[in-house]
C-alpha cells in the first residue's frame, strides 16, 4: 500500500504581503498611558514619539526566550545607524522597573527599554484575546511593533499573532528608514 505524504500548510499572514499595508491605529487612546524608566520614573507614552520617529517594539514578557533572544538581536542595531535617520529604538516590557537592567545586561540590549506594568498600553492596543487580556506568562500573549512620529502618526504596525511572529528586524528598520544589519557574522538565534 502506498502512503501519501501529508499536506501541510503555514497558517498564518505573509509577512511580505502586510509590510506595506496602510495603518490605521489611533494612538490617541495610549497617549497618555504611563510607562516607567529604571529608575520608576513616570513618562508618558506619547513622550516616546512626540519629538522623534520611534520604532517601539512591545514584548510579551521578559521571561520568555523567543522575546529574550529578539531583543538580543535588536541589541545588534548599532546606535549609529539609528542617529543616522533621527530615531530611537525602545523596548516595552510588562514587568516591574526593577527588571529593567538586569533584562538588558541578560540580552546585551544598549537601547532606551521602559516597562508598562499595568498593561494599560497593550491593552488599550488590543493585545489581548477577545475579552479577556491574557496574563504575562501565558504563551498566547501578544507583542509587537510600531513605527510612531514625530507627532501622533503611526507610520507602521505588526501585532503578533503569536509568540513565534516577531517582525524580522531588517524589515522593521526598512520601515523605519534605518539601515539594516548584515546578521551573516553574528548567530541570530542561539542553541
Amino acid at each position: 500500500m502506498e502512503t501519501t505524504p501529508p499536506v501541510t500548510q503555514q497558517i498564518g499572514r505573509n509577512l511580505h504581503e502586510n509590510r506595506c499595508k496602510s495603518v490605521d491605529i489611533d494612538v490617541s487612546d495610549v497617549q497618555d498611558c504611563n510607562v516607567f524608566d529604571r529608575q520608576g520614573n513616570r513618562l508618558s507614552f506619547r513622550s516616546l514619539y512626540e519629538e522623534k520617529k520611534a520604532i517601539i517594539v512591545l514584548v510579551r514578557h521578559f521571561l520568555c526566550y523567543t522575546c529574550k533572544e529578539y531583543v538580543e538581536d535588536l541589541a545588534k542595531i548599532p546606535k549609529s545607524f539609528l542617529s543616522h535617520a533621527d530615531a530611537r529604538l525602545i523596548v516595552i516590557g510588562q514587568s516591574s522597573h526593577h527588571h529593567i537592567d538586569a533584562f538588558c545586561q541578560l540580552t546585551g540590549y544598549p537601547h532606551e527599554m521602559y516597562v508598562d506594568p499595568e498593561k494599560e498600553v497593550y491593552k488599550k492596543l488590543g493585545m489581548n484575546r477577545g475579552d479577556t487580556f491574557i496574563k504575562a506568562g501565558d504563551p498566547n500573549q501578544q507583542g509587537g511593533a510600531l513605527i510612531i512620529g514625530p507627532g501622533a502618526e503611526v507610520h507602521f504596525a505588526h501585532f503578533d499573532m503569536n509568540r513565534l511572529d516577531h517582525m524580522p528586524i531588517n524589515w522593521l528598520l526598512e520601515q523605519a528608514g534605518v539601515q539594516t544589519v548584515d546578521f551573516a557574522d553574528q548567530p541570530i538565534i542561539h542553541v
